[in-house]
């Protein structure tokens, strides 16, 4: 491989914002926060919003994750889902029913 063109593969820090669980794993992100891990040593911390501890695949919970109101700027725009029946359909009138050359003949 060509030096000086790949990125710093090292261990980073992983921290799910949203419950504060932290793993370690290697990773070429870049970070300009550090932390110190369980054995003292001290690596770089990337922060995620979701992993493996609060996506609801893992945990069998549905949660909806707004990122920066968007559920919000959705439900102003569309308003909140609402389960009601179809409308019937409108029933045609005669005058629905009549082609331009019908009127043509009279």
């Amino acid at each position: 491989m060509k030096s000086g063109i790949h990125p710093d593969y090292r261990y980073v820090v992983f921290q799910d914002t949203s419950s504060g669980d932290t793993f370690l794993t290697r990773s070429t992100i870049e970070t300009t926060e550090t932390t110190t891990w369980t054995d003292g040593q001290e690596f770089p911390l990337a922060k995620v919003e979701i992993s493996a501890f609060t996506h609801p695949f893992f945990t069998g919970q549905m949660k909806i994750v707004d990122t920066a109101g968007r559920v919000e700027r959705f439900e102003r725009r569309y308003g909140r889902r609402r389960k009601a029946s179809a409308p019937a359909p409108a029933e045609a009138t005669p005058a629905d029913d009549a082609t331009p050359a019908d009127d043509a003949g009279s």
